[in-house]
């Protein structure tokens, strides 16, 4: 049977609300690691209270931040899936629905770059990316709505023929940049190579990764380690604070490209949103995470 329009409609919007109420267990874990072996006692003080705001915003059905960020998900379409009616529009519907029964409400984050007018809907909202996944029946949807404190920090820039030693320099270079101010400790995302847009989703994408996850390439597993440990010493700590923690994790993925090589860095903050799904041909649903 076919993936309805408005199975999607009701996930999407789910998905939204869900990711706004909850840190995801993994980032949990990772803040009481942090916890665990921060040595600064303001940078302990700060994650305790992260990690209680975490707890009673899940325990209370609370947004954990008032900033609720803007819509924006991932879809992975089955090539095999079978789906009937507009997929974007269900998910526009299921926002638009979102916005008037969501409590408390959210606040006018959406803005029109042209006029800085705020409000809850504008050109291409929510923001929708789209991949197709061989083999598969379903379809998955990710949300991981973006703060103006993680969001603003993102930055890109084309290299020709670096080294590894320079993109970890270029990586560094963002993260001194925006020192404090993404709501730290961050997860950091890196793409590099394919084209400039295909290195911002590469980037983008590898957040979702699960905090602790081996990086199957060896060569990216040793620069995740290096520049985790890089980041950690600038001694930023937790929302700049000072300490030992100033990132959970640091996740790089990359493409094959030109000789020119774009590499894309972006942040989420320690709430670190995302929520998970998949639709299913036979009606069901399957919350990943």
């Amino acid at each position: 049977m076919p993936i309805t329009q408005d199975a999607v409609k009701t996930l999407s919007a789910q998905l939204y609300d869900w990711s706004l109420r909850r840190v995801p267990d993994d980032t949990k874990d990772a803040l009481r690691r942090a916890r665990a072996t921060e040595t600064h006692e303001g940078a302990q003080r700060v994650l305790e209270i992260m990690l209680g705001s975490a707890m009673r915003a899940e325990k209370e059905d609370r947004f954990v931040c008032s900033d609720a960020g803007v819509p924006v998900f991932r879809v992975t379409l089955g090539a095999e899936a079978r789906w009937e009616g507009d997929i974007k529009a269900a998910i526009r519907d299921g926002f638009a629905e979102l916005v008037d029964r969501i409590k408390p409400p959210l606040l006018k984050h959406v803005t029109n770059p042209l006029t800085n007018e705020r409000g809850y809907f504008g050109k291409d909202m929510p923001l929708v990316t789209w991949e197709v996944e061989s083999g598969v029946d379903w379809i998955e949807i990710a949300c991981q709505p973006k703060a103006l404190g993680s969001g603003r920090w993102a930055q890109a820039e084309t290299f020709s023929f670096p080294s590894l030693a320079e993109i970890e320099a270029y990586v560094m270079k963002a993260v001194m940049q925006a020192g404090s101010q993404h709501c730290p400790p961050v997860i950091i995302g890196v793409g590099i190579g394919g084209s400039f847009d295909v290195a911002a989703k590469i980037a983008s994408k590898a957040t979702y990764r699960p905090i602790g996850s081996l990086n199957p390439e060896p060569v990216l597993a040793a620069m995740e380690e290096r520049l985790l440990r890089a980041v950690n010493a600038t001694g930023f700590g937790p929302m700049g604070t000072g300490g030992d923690t100033t990132a959970l994790a640091v996740h790089v993925d990359y493409s094959s490209g030109h000789g020119y090589t774009p590499v894309a860095v972006c942040f989420n903050c320690w709430i670190n949103r995302r929520t998970r799904a998949r639709l299913h041909a036979d009606g069901s649903v399957e919350r990943m995470e």
